[in-house]
């Protein structure tokens, strides 16, 4: 395709067009999930609904990518950014035909099994302690639990979801080094409506991002934790806090703990949207004082944290 010098106010016009408009005229599926849109679409894969759509912007939770509108017609429908500028300014009016074969990797989906363990836990509780501030009592909870190892090959962290029979469902790995950017990832073939979790017997749950931020909720406040449950959403993704909610009874009162930056503020407004719908009004929001849990714990422990976006 020749070049076309688009301007910047093109680009930028391009770049937030309302996605969720955008796509309802072409003809997409999209479902109410609170202030968000909820793309729906089938291919030769199956069903998917992990896309999340709010004005311009999107996160795929499954890919855990998102952006503006500009990526999102680059990643969906396999555009280059010239196809995707002139279609969002509407030059172009030919009809949209998805790629989705592309979008959607041609493999089959794999059977969950959890990473090899380590003989010991040296290096994770290294990590959490000395990098990261965690109690050690904290991690040996959940040690001794069975969702918190060392893997053999990598020496990550491991932080296992299980279903309500002890079986584990879900599990992502951190990165254990000290240098780069840290390593993360969700173990293929993991079902997200589990979560690493800790369930007490008091109706309130503390819900969570990600593990580290649960466990660094936990060091800050460890009177009589246990008593209370605590999930990790791996993101913020409503399906394990809708999976907690119907699978414990005794939940009568929802903190939303994440993040203090513009995606842990939307995504709990989302969050808090769709448990209204469903009909749980009992819901509190907590921010961290800084960015999240564990740059407060950082910054208890006399060490530079990043600021949030509220204070």
């Amino acid at each position: 395709m020749p070049y076309i010098p688009f301007t910047d106010e093109q680009k930028v016009l391009a770049n937030t067009v309302d996605l969720e408009r955008f796509l309802a005229m072409r003809g997409e599926h999209l479902e109410s999930a609170g202030r968000s849109s909820k793309l729906i679409y089938t291919d030769g894969s199956g069903k998917h609904d992990s896309i999340m759509i709010n004005g311009s912007k999107w996160y795929d939770h499954k890919r855990q990518i998102g952006g503006g509108a500009i990526k999102f017609m680059q990643e969906f429908y396999g555009m280059d950014f010239v196809q995707a500028v002139q279609e969002l300014l509407g030059v172009t009016v030919s009809p949209i035909v998805h790629n989705k074969n592309e979008y959607v990797p041609k493999k089959e989906k794999k059977a969950f099994i959890l990473p090899p363990k380590n003989n010991t836990m040296h290096r994770v509780y290294a990590y959490l302690i000395k990098q990261r501030f965690i109690r050690a009592d904290v991690i040996t909870h959940f040690a001794k639990a069975g969702t918190l190892y060392e893997d053999d090959k990598h020496h990550n962290a491991v932080f296992v979801g299980i279903d309500e029979a002890g079986v584990p469902r879900q599990a992502s790995k951190r990165g254990t080094s000290t240098y780069g950017d840290p390593f993360k990832m969700t173990v293929e073939g993991s079902d997200t409506k589990y979560s690493f979790a800790h369930y007490g017997t008091s109706g309130r749950l503390y819900v969570f991002e990600a593990p580290i931020d649960m466990l660094s909720y936990i060091t800050l406040h460890p009177e009589d934790w246990q008593k209370h449950s605590y999930i990790a959403m791996n993101g913020v993704y409503e399906s394990a806090v809708l999976h907690a909610l119907g699978s414990h009874e005794n939940i009568e009162h929802i903190v939303l703990c994440t993040d203090n930056d513009e995606g842990g503020i939307d995504g709990a407004e989302r969050i808090r949207d769709i448990l209204n719908e469903s009909g749980f009004l009992n819901i509190t929001r907590l921010f961290p004082d800084y960015k999240d849990w564990n740059e407060d714990l950082k910054a208890k422990n006399g060490q530079q944290a990043l600021p949030g976006e509220k204070s």
